[in-house]
């Protein structure tokens, strides 16, 4: 009788499953489609099932891709866990490297420890998503739970990467954001962004950089001028160098990349010298913008 249970045939493809989940299941998988305890043992014995964490198998062969060992390590967190933090930033693909441990959020406060398994328990839910099947934390909730961990230069490459792979845009990040307030990492996100999606008036803008004109020896320039057909934001024309200010750092379309390059080649070919500061380095960089400028100085007026 025990025998006739041991090779029993299922009613379900493990297979199907094990494709769609980068090659793991788990044994309650394995029990719906009609597994019983002792076929799945023989399985483990036999060496076509491997057992990767308690409750969950590889099927056939042992060894797992990134992808798999991610899955395997959600699936083993139980219903409504996910992929988080730098693992959840490593699968979309805007972090290139996790620290040890893989990241799972749970919504279960008691939820047990896995080995190798880093588990984490939001205090706010948060919208999940799935890429490559796998359950995951959406990238703005990524954004924000990495954001503590990670230096200035790392998180806006990382805001930078997402916007690029067309995950989030910092407009709609901005608007996600506004939605976890109290979540850790959100102030830091707000931040980053405040340093290069905003845009000084042209007072602003003019109170904040002719003090570093005066500090790099230039004299005073002329604001808002027309020169060769475009409206730029400072000019000294006995110098021949004209001084352009971006607004938005990381979304800027393709269109308004094409318009800068165009005034740029304007201005050159009629002999001036085109420089570009972005408006969050006139506000948080002043020393590079002073010392550029020095330097461009130096060489106009020697000339």
């Amino acid at each position: 009788m025990g025998q006739k249970k041991l090779h029993s045939i299922p009613s379900g493809d493990p297979w199907a499953l094990q494709r769609r989940q980068h090659g793991v299941v788990t044994r309650a998988q394995l029990l719906d489609l009609g597994f019983n305890s002792d076929a799945i043992q023989h399985r483990l014995q036999k060496g076509r099932l491997h057992a990767v964490h308690r409750g969950v198998y590889a099927l056939g062969r042992p060894d797992l891709t990134r992808e798999g060992a991610w899955m395997a390590a959600v699936l083993s967190c139980g219903s409504g866990a996910a992929l988080s933090h730098h693992s959840a930033a490593a699968l979309w693909g805007i972090l290139d490297r996790e620290p040890r441990g893989i990241e799972v959020s749970v919504p279960n406060s008691a939820f047990r420890r896995r080995p190798r398994v880093v588990v984490h328990r939001p205090r706010a839910p948060c919208e999940l998503a799935r890429h490559h099947g796998i359950p995951v934390t959406t990238p703005a909730c990524t954004l924000v739970d990495v954001a503590t961990s990670l230096t200035r230069r790392r998180l806006e490459a990382s805001i930078n990467e997402a916007d690029k792979l067309g995950l989030i845009d910092p407009d709609t990040l901005r608007s996600a954001i506004e939605q976890m307030r109290g979540r850790p990492g959100v102030a830091i996100v707000q931040r980053t962004l405040d340093r290069h999606t905003f845009t000084l008036t042209d007072s602003e803008l003019e109170r904040r950089f002719l003090p570093l004109v005066a500090r790099a020896g230039l004299p005073k320039p002329r604001t808002r001028q027309l020169v060769n057909g475009f409206r730029v934001d400072f000019y000294w024309p006995d110098l021949g160098l004209v001084v352009e200010t971006d607004g938005l750092r990381y979304h800027r379309t393709p269109s308004q990349q094409t318009r800068d390059r165009e005034r740029d080649q304007a201005h050159v070919a009629h002999g001036l010298i085109p420089l570009r500061f972005t408006h969050a380095q006139v506000t948080y960089e002043p020393d590079h913008v002073t010392a550029t400028l020095a330097a461009v100085a130096r060489r106009l007026l020697s000339r």
